[in-house]
């Protein structure tokens, strides 16, 4: 569905990310993967060559300007093109409200938000020469309902929705498409440490009875970068087994 497509995606090395890495390079797309730390995204690189794709890796940290052009500038020096830009990088540094410091809340929205921010604006002007693009934000269900220890994290997650909205509106006559994915619960390393009762208590409250896999989420991903998703923009598509309508 993406051949010969050239695709970032930031917070590759583990998790979702790198899951979503994968399944892009199945689906026949060159991929530059990007983390602050190299250990993982090399790794990845090197499983997606073995498995016949093409794969380049880029340390850097999306939330400093420098960074995000340069990984930006990394698909266009190694492949020529720029197809489909996956902000998925993210951090969280949860806290109650009133006890929240101003470095976590900085923190989270620097790397969630100013970050996707950022390799947007660096792909835009590559996107808008070629005339055709695909930007695909990682929000989250919490981004659309709230939860209560993470004002920050819902507060760059629902950043990201009006981003993607904004986007869509001024790049549609370029043939760029923005849409966000707002993954629900979804099966991480941090929820298989969690004890088999409260998996299960966390299941219950999900109308399809199960959490997810970071495999629903590189779907939904598959579906918006591919062609069949062309006339799909500035949308916000819930992959969450119906715990949020």
């Amino acid at each position: 569905m993406l051949k010969d497509r050239v695709g970032v995606v930031t917070g590759a090395s583990r998790g979702i990310g790198r899951t979503i890495a994968l399944a892009m390079a199945a689906a026949g797309a060159k991929v530059v993967v990007s983390a602050r730390s190299a250990a993982g995204i090399e790794a990845l690189c090197r499983e997606i060559e073995d498995s016949g794709g093409s794969c380049i890796s880029v340390v850097g940290d999306v939330a400093v300007t420098e960074d995000a052009d340069r990984i930006i500038k990394a698909a266009i020096d190694h492949f020529g093109r720029l197809d489909i830009l996956v902000n998925n990088a993210g951090i969280t540094r949860d806290g109650l409200l009133l006890r929240m410091k101003d470095e976590d809340w900085d923190a989270v929205l620097d790397t969630n938000l100013k970050g996707a921010f950022l390799c947007t604006r660096a792909a835009a002007k590559v996107m808008s020469k070629q005339k055709f693009g695909r930007i695909i934000n990682i929000s989250s269900v919490v981004g659309e309902m709230g939860n209560p220890g993470q004002v920050n994290y819902c507060a760059s997650k629902a950043g990201l929705i009006g981003l993607t909205k904004s986007v869509a509106k001024e790049l549609a006559r370029r043939n760029i498409t923005a849409n966000a994915i707002t993954p629900g619960f979804i099966t991480t390393d941090m929820t298989e440490a969690l004890p088999e009762k409260t998996r299960e208590e966390l299941a219950a409250q999900i109308p399809l009875g199960r959490l997810g896999d970071a495999t629903d989420i590189a779907h939904a991903v598959i579906f918006l970068a591919s062609d069949h998703a062309g006339y799909i923009t500035g949308q916000v598509l819930g992959v969450n087994g119906g715990m949020y309508m």
